[in-house]
């Protein structure tokens, strides 16, 4: 597990059927316990549908306006036709941290091939990072056991709040 005493994180889940309330948004709430549990915490947690301008304005909002350290996006970043996520963040992002994403694919191929359609960037706009996480429960838990580890890291740099060289960086 990682550090994430003093983050400021939102977790936006992006879909058509949650947004309409026909489904349980499960991703979201492991995404957020899961970074309760690391110390962080959620400033904002939301759902929109599948729609690459809403969700670019969104993750600018979370960005400029909240200022959170950290954005966990989970849903619409497969093939599909509405799958828009990455789009929208390319959009938004400054600089890309593709790392977290090569890494989650690599480790979560190992478990299923569904892996190689996984579409997820990852990128930083100012000081804040966002990260494209799957959709299913399943792959968002798998996701964060590999990228959590670099999280905290990532996130103190960006703070400006480096730790001391050989400190560790879990709890």
């Amino acid at each position: 597990m990682t550090d994430l005493r003093g983050a400021k994180v939102a977790v936006l889940t992006l879909s058509d059927s949650i947004a309409r309330g026909e489904h349980e948004d499960r991703s979201g709430e492991l995404i957020a316990e899961t970074v309760r549990a690391a110390g962080g915490d959620v400033v904002a947690r939301d759902v929109l549908p599948d729609d690459q301008e809403r969700i670019a304005a969104r993750l600018r909002s979370y960005a400029d306006a909240l200022g959170a350290d950290l954005v966990l996006t989970t849903g619409g970043s497969g093939v599909a036709p509405r799958d828009v996520t990455p789009e929208a963040t390319l959009q938004v992002v400054d600089r890309l941290v593709p790392g977290l994403v090569e890494a989650a694919r690599v480790q979560t191929l190992a478990k299923t091939p569904l892996a190689m359609v996984a579409r997820g960037v990852a990128g930083i706009r100012r000081r804040t990072l966002i990260l494209n996480l799957p959709g299913s429960p399943k792959a968002v838990q798998e996701w964060l056991e590999v990228v959590l580890p670099a999280i905290g890291h990532a996130v103190d740099l960006l703070r400006e709040q480096p730790r001391t060289w050989g400190e560790p960086h879990t709890p």
